[in-house]
């Protein structure tokens, strides 16, 4: 049939375009097309009938030879190598989902069986078309050769702009340090004399001038606070040398950057205005006002007011500021591993300040040792959820006792960890913290420890290891720690039966992709009819990457660096890379979305959402993104022959 035949048969007779088109409206990526392009494809679909247990698509037919939408009813995906009842490895497509796109794209027969799992109705259209409409729609052609990652950009721009409204914000992070500087900025040379230069900072109305030299170079900056701090406090003259009261060696950073680069450098160094260069040469000042214009809370403000603090108290009082700085940044359009560094990072703050604190109260100065962090905040992925997993590394010099130098850091690592508590990080309830002498150790026992684990590999173990093998130093770190973690490594990547053991452990958890449902959901108890995002979202991805990077002897912890680090050592396919930290991504953003509204709700924070709450979009994506951590733990599954 001719396209112009199709399309006289599909303006004429029963095929009236306007149920077609706005069935298509209701569902991505065709809500993102241009209407030209969407009734190109509404023309020529055609509609196709398939009673329940029908073979919709199957490897054998060759190669796939359309592009189909599922109407009314529901379609079960199968891998025809596996019994899907037993293994769980099925999973459902309801109508506005469409299939077989990697196929179509490839010329190649479908991997997958789709079969009608009631009788349902389809639209479909000729590969021939399906190509046109690649050329012809941006958004459809984003969409197939972007898929998750395209319904992601689609989803986070609905949330971004729901939360906006929310905080009245409309700023972004992801632009460049260029866009927003001040790119005429007021510089002087290190012999200018101080009067001289507030006269020049009066005149144009700035709060900072910038110190430099015959080449642009910025050698320092002298700001308003300086001012009080170093020339009103100190009675200075005003002919003294700017050279003498400026902050020298200022922060940096390149004009190209992002913006959430610079917000993460003025939180780690705790400044206000960062001198931002191109080729070593001064091109402009970027201020925390410049960056965070429309914010209430300010990410340098908050990391100050840590920094800073004079107690334990103190510290709990600005940490309340924190989930506010999450919820404008999901505003702001801040990607999921920009809000979890940041969270991180904050959260190394507030327990620094708490150890210094604490540490003010016991004589452990000729101690040598290091505030280790497990878990969540050892990968450097906290959210706004998270209890304590902490320890101590300690150096045992000759002549020293072990247990008698535990015995002198146990009472400070109490009054740490309850410190902690009241900064709202509650304790571990399977106390793995560093208060418990379990967790207190030298290095030479912390070797020993994992040694054993590693060897043995009893379920406890395996538990174990799980949550101490990601550990990260807090404190600034022995070299013991680098020694620990290349010893690790060393270990895990020889003994593979251990790894076989983790992988086995790893695959009792799946993910909840139902056979009858879109999910497998709890039943009964206070989580009924929810999806735990964590345990069964999270978990798969981050157990997964663990091993995988263990195998591979990547030094990494965090989890997505852990699939990268195995990527780029020729372990892992980037494309498979790629889905996986998408989906593992939007599990996370999921989550913190999740917090943030618990939160503002004053509810109790909760890993549980029941998907009925969520969007026909959100649904599509968590369903795909349990589909991709199941591919994950089929690649464990093949490679330790589970």
């Amino acid at each position: 049939m001719t396209d112009p035949q199709r399309d006289k048969q599909s303006q004429n007779g029963s095929g009236v375009l306007g149920p077609v088109l706005d069935f298509l409206r209701r569902h991505a990526p065709f809500d993102q097309m241009e209407s030209g392009d969407l009734e190109f494809l509404a023309k020529r679909l055609e509609l196709s009938f398939h009673a329940r247990g029908d073979k919709i698509t199957d490897p054998a037919a060759g190669p796939a030879d359309r592009f189909i939408i599922i109407k009314q009813g529901r379609v079960r995906g199968e891998t025809p190598s596996e019994d899907e009842q037993v293994s769980g490895n099925a999973w459902e497509l309801v109508p506005g989902e469409c299939f077989p796109i990697g196929a179509l794209l490839a010329h190649r027969p479908v991997r997958t069986v789709h079969r009608a799992a009631e009788d349902c109705f389809c639209f479909w259209l000729r590969r021939a078309d399906f190509e046109k409409l690649l050329k012809r729609s941006p958004a459809f052609n984003d969409f197939c050769t972007r898929r998750l990652a395209s319904l992601l950009d689609q989803a986070q721009r609905r949330i971004q702009a729901s939360t906006v409204t929310a905080l009245s914000g409309d700023t972004a992070l992801n632009y460049r340090v260029s866009d927003r500087m001040q790119a005429q900025t007021v510089r002087c040379t290190p012999g200018t004399v101080l009067g001289e230069a507030l006269a020049t900072m009066h005149e144009h109305a700035v709060g900072s001038i910038i110190v430099v030299d015959e080449t642009s170079h910025p050698l320092g900056i002298f700001t308003l606070k300086d001012l009080l701090g170093r020339v009103v406090l100190d009675e200075r003259r005003l002919d003294t040398p700017i050279v003498e009261v400026m902050t020298p060696d200022p922060i940096t950073i390149p004009a190209d950057a992002y913006a959430f680069e610079a917000a993460l450098k003025m939180a780690e160094h705790g400044v206000t205005h960062l001198c931002v260069v191109e080729r070593g040469r001064l091109a402009g000042v970027l201020s925390e006002r410049d960056l965070f214009a429309l914010q209430q809370i300010s990410i340098g403000s908050v990391s100050r007011r840590i920094t800073g603090a004079g107690s334990v108290a103190a510290v709990a009082q600005v940490a309340g500021d924190i989930p506010k700085l999450v919820s404008q940044m999901i505003a702001q359009g801040a990607e999921i591993n920009q809000i979890t560094q940041l969270i991180t990072q904050l959260n190394d703050h507030i327990a620094q300040r708490v150890i210094t604190l604490c540490e003010q109260d016991f004589e452990v100065g000729d101690i040598d040792y290091t505030w280790l962090a497990f878990g969540s905040e050892g990968r450097q992925e906290q959210t706004l959820k998270t209890d304590q997993d902490n320890g101590i590394l300690f150096r045992v010099a000759e002549g020293q006792d072990a247990e008698t130098l535990r015995q002198r850091l146990l009472p400070l690592a109490r009054q740490i960890n309850e410190g902690l508590a009241e900064c709202g990080f509650p304790l571990c309830p399977g106390n793995i913290m560093a208060s418990n002498p379990e967790c207190c150790l030298s290095s030479q026992e912390w070797r020993a420890r994992f040694d054993r684990w590693i060897d043995q590999g009893t379920p406890e173990h395996l538990l174990k290891s799980s949550i101490f093998f990601d550990f990260r130093p807090i404190t600034p770190p022995l070299a013991e720690v680098d020694e620990l973690r290349s010893h690790l490594l060393r270990a895990t990547g020889r003994n593979s039966r251990f790894r076989r053991q983790m992988a086995a452990n790893a695959l009792r958890i799946r993910p909840p992709l139902g056979v009858i449902r879109d999910f497998k959901l709890a039943s009964g108890g206070d989580h009924d009819h929810t999806l735990d995002l964590k345990i069964n979202g999270l978990t798969p991805f981050v157990d997964g990457a663990r091993i995988i990077a263990l195998g591979a002897e990547v030094d990494a912890t965090h989890t997505v660096a852990r699939l990268r680090g195995a990527q780029e050592n020729g372990k892992l396919r980037k494309p498979d890379v790629d889905a996986w930290v998408d989906s593992y991504h939007y599990i996370q953003f999921l989550r913190m979305r999740l917090h943030a509204e618990q939160l503002r709700e004053d509810r109790e924070l909760s890993n549980h959402i029941d998907p009925d709450t969520l969007s026909e979009l959100d649904r599509r994506i968590l369903k795909e993104a349990f589909r991709q951590a199941r591919k994950l733990q089929s690649k464990l599954a093949l490679e330790y022959q589970l």
